[in-house]
């Protein structure tokens, strides 16, 4: 994984404190593999309180994590838990990594 312990530490406090403490936050795509270069970061932002996955709060949260991880690229996608979701969701929980 192609993050630090503070960058995870980072995206778990910020994920929990727009999120909620129920929040699970996968890092998925190419920052999972030590092998490879560059990329942004992909992240898929779990919870089983819906009311709390919604626009106005992923706006919020990639806000603040450039603010404190400086300005790169983030891509967030929300989900419920209980959800399907669409084919990359169901690839990120698959091949994810915990972070929260």
């Amino acid at each position: 994984m192609r993050l630090t312990n503070e960058q995870v530490s980072i995206i778990s406090s910020t994920a929990r404190s727009i999120f909620g403490d129920s929040v699970q936050v996968l890092l998925f795509g190419s920052r999972i593999s030590d092998t490879r270069r560059g990329g942004d970061i992909d992240l898929l932002v779990q919870s089983a309180d819906h009311t709390t996955l919604n626009l106005s709060n992923k706006l919020v949260f990639i806000v603040e994590l450039k603010k404190r991880l400086g300005d790169q690229k983030i891509d967030v996608l929300l989900s419920r838990v209980d959800e399907d979701g669409s084919a990359v969701i169901q690839t990120a929980r698959k091949t994810g990594i915990a972070l929260c």
